[in-house]
């Protein structure tokens, strides 16, 4: 008998945080059909957008930087054509080069400011083929709030898992330096009623549309299009900003 998979913890949170969020695979997948593969995600996570372009016929590779998230991908992709890269988006080396390569859910506020960008957009660059496209998701402002002072009240996302329950609540978004940072409230009830609480906290670099397309241009990126995803209950929209190689 097969033991029953138990995802580590990382891997709930992930799950629970992202792995619902729809409101953009209609985008990628029309640019995958636009543009054709093959297709390089970044940031792919668990798979939620790997996947699906998988689902649909598409060539992907998925490069993700944390193990654990994929494994789960690796687990999850089955007989999918996916390939799984273990790299970081700013330094990574593959021997494919791309038609697509996309990046959801403002992954590219994600990589330490301006030099972490410039490195990724020169890898991207390097591996998309003439006339290959990038594709950027990103958030310029991003609405502050704090729910000790008064700020609303965000419903918490939860599930469980193995007997555990998850629960990951908003609590607030404050401005720091270079940026923003997302505040969630982390809690687990395990089956004997015990509680554990975690706070986390994301930061989300600063960056408007015009400061990466002048930071794609520098590396030979020309910017094409902008277009947008619209907000949902439980997420922010975002632009997402095209460049062709």
């Amino acid at each position: 008998m097969t033991a029953a998979h138990s995802p580590p913890p990382g891997v709930v949170w992930h799950e629970l945080e992202c792995g619902s969020y729809r409101q953009d695979l209609p985008l990628w997948r029309a640019l995958a059909a636009r543009y054709g593969g093959p297709v390089l995600e970044i940031g792919a996570g668990i798979g939620r957008v790997a996947l699906d372009l998988a689902g649909a016929g598409h060539r992907v590779t998925a490069l993700e930087r944390e193990p654990s998230l994929l494994a789960e991908l690796s687990r999850r992709a089955g007989e999918l054509p996916v390939a799984r890269v273990h790299a970081d988006a700013r330094h990574f080396q593959l021997a494919d080069r791309f038609g697509l390569c996309l990046v959801p859910m403002q992954t590219i506020q994600l990589l330490g400011g301006p030099s972490g960008r410039r490195a990724f957009l020169r890898c991207a660059r390097r591996h998309l083929r003439d006339g290959g496209v990038l594709a950027v998701a990103l958030v310029e402002t991003l609405e502050r709030f704090r729910t000790s002072d008064g700020g609303p009240a965000l419903a918490a996302e939860a599930c469980a898992r193995d007997g555990v329950l998850y629960s990951s609540r908003p609590t607030a978004v404050v401005a720091d330096a270079g940026g923003f940072v997302l505040e969630r409230r982390r809690e687990t009830i395990d089956a004997s009623g015990e509680r554990t609480v975690l706070d986390d906290a994301v930061h989300i670099d600063g960056l408007t549309c015009a400061e990466l397309e002048a930071e794609a241009l520098a590396v030979g990126l020309t910017p094409v299009e902008r277009t947008s995803v619209p907000d949902t209950q439980e997420h922010t929209g975002s632009t997402v900003v095209i460049f062709h190689a």
